[in-house]
């Protein structure tokens, strides 16, 4: 029995198309017995996914039990949060987000019914990284691919609530939005300055701060290399940081960040550690797999090897 939640709403509502009209029909010729879900608002992904996984960790305790995720990067991440044990649960993943970087790391399938074809046959389980983002108060959040501060989690900010970005990623030129609201938080980016701790090191200080992103994947907003060397099973983090640069040298960069090329520019800094404390100046926007959930001034991730199971 397969359980597998699916987020109409991701690739701005293609979602539950492409559950009927192709994952559903493949599912029914394979003859394989399966249940869904669906999400219908906010929270509801972490919740079906807290029920799904303590029921299966009743009824199948000794045995890992497969759970499907059909929807983008965000929704990999609402599940992580409702998950009583990740460990316990193989995760298969049919990506039908606009940014998929998880999918494009692991080089899951983008076509549907190949990615499926996985799960249900060819797939081998990768065993991988997962982190833990802790605030002062106390609040907690998993991740699979990356956590970051400053500039990007803006852009996601905004991203989130974009009426453009919707239009755009139906006629298929989404990342056109991004660009353009990159470019827009890029100029009114505020200023604050931020000290970095790498597990027992001295604090980094950056005078001005524009990002840090800490990646146990390569890839993040829809395919950046931020953190090219990033191995998402070997317990560590990779930052990229970009402070005390000037804006025009970062437009100068920004592009080649697809390529992972952007560490020639003075300013870009890659960091490793599986431990990470940060304090900043002012609160400012923090995105978990892309997901903005508040503001903060100060937190702690920690990376956990082994943490996640999922078919690739």
């Amino acid at each position: 029995m397969y359980h597998i939640i699916i987020n109409p709403a991701s690739r701005s509502g293609k979602g539950l198309k492409l559950w009927k009209e192709i994952v559903e029909p493949a599912l029914h010729k394979e003859g394989v017995a399966y249940r869904s879900y669906f999400s219908e608002k906010s929270g509801d992904v972490a919740r079906l996914a807290k029920e799904i996984s303590t029921k299966l960790e009743k009824e199948f305790s000794h045995e890992q039990q497969t759970l499907i995720i059909l929807g983008g990067d965000g929704t990999v991440n609402e599940a992580l949060q409702g998950l009583t044990v990740p460990s316990k649960i193989v995760l298969g993943y049919i990506p039908t987000g606009s940014s998929n970087d998880l999918a494009r790391d692991l080089k899951i399938p983008k076509d549907p019914v190949a990615a499926l074809d996985r799960i249900l046959h060819s797939g081998a389980v990768h065993t991988m990284d997962m982190s833990t983002i802790s605030y002062p108060d106390g609040e907690t959040r998993r991740f699979a691919v990356s956590c970051g501060i400053g500039f990007d989690a803006a852009v996601c900010e905004e991203s989130m609530h974009s009426k453009i970005k919707a239009f755009c990623n139906k006629i298929g030129l989404g990342k056109l939005t991004y660009l353009g609201i990159a470019l827009k938080q890029l100029i009114t980016a505020r200023k604050a300055s931020c000290d970095i701790q790498l597990d027992d090191e001295a604090p980094i200080h950056i005078q001005q701060l524009l990002l840090t992103a800490c990646m146990n994947h390569r890839f993040q907003g829809g395919g950046f290399m931020f953190c090219p060397d990033a191995d998402d099973n070997d317990g560590i983090m990779n930052l990229c940081v970009v402070g005390d640069v000037p804006k025009l040298v970062v437009l100068l960069a920004l592009p080649t960040a697809f390529k992972g090329k952007h560490y020639m520019f003075k300013g870009v800094t890659p960091y490793r550690a599986s431990r990470i404390h940060i304090t900043v100046s002012q609160p400012l926007w923090i995105h978990t797999d892309g997901e903005v959930t508040r503001k903060t001034d100060e937190f702690t991730v920690e990376c956990y090897k082994d943490a996640l199971n999922i078919i690739y």
